[in-house]
């Protein structure tokens, strides 16, 4: 699907910002990762796609900061 990087890149803003102790950016992306999901979906005529936040990075997983 041609769209597959808009996840990606929102995937990895959402995770950047859960690790780096960014909450309320990190609870705005999940939503907007589920719209893009939807609006891709339309916009490519399949099916809605399921998205799930379960690659949010846990407490025990975070690492430092990037930059």
């Amino acid at each position: 699907m041609r769209y597959d990087w808009i996840m990606d890149v929102l995937t990895d803003l959402r995770n950047f910002s859960a690790v780096n102790g960014l909450t309320d950016l990190s609870r705005e992306l999940d939503a907007t990762l589920t719209i893009a999901a939807k609006d891709i979906s339309r916009a490519a005529g399949v099916p809605i796609l399921a998205y799930t936040n379960t690659d949010l990075p846990t407490p025990e997983k975070r690492g430092g900061t990037l930059g």
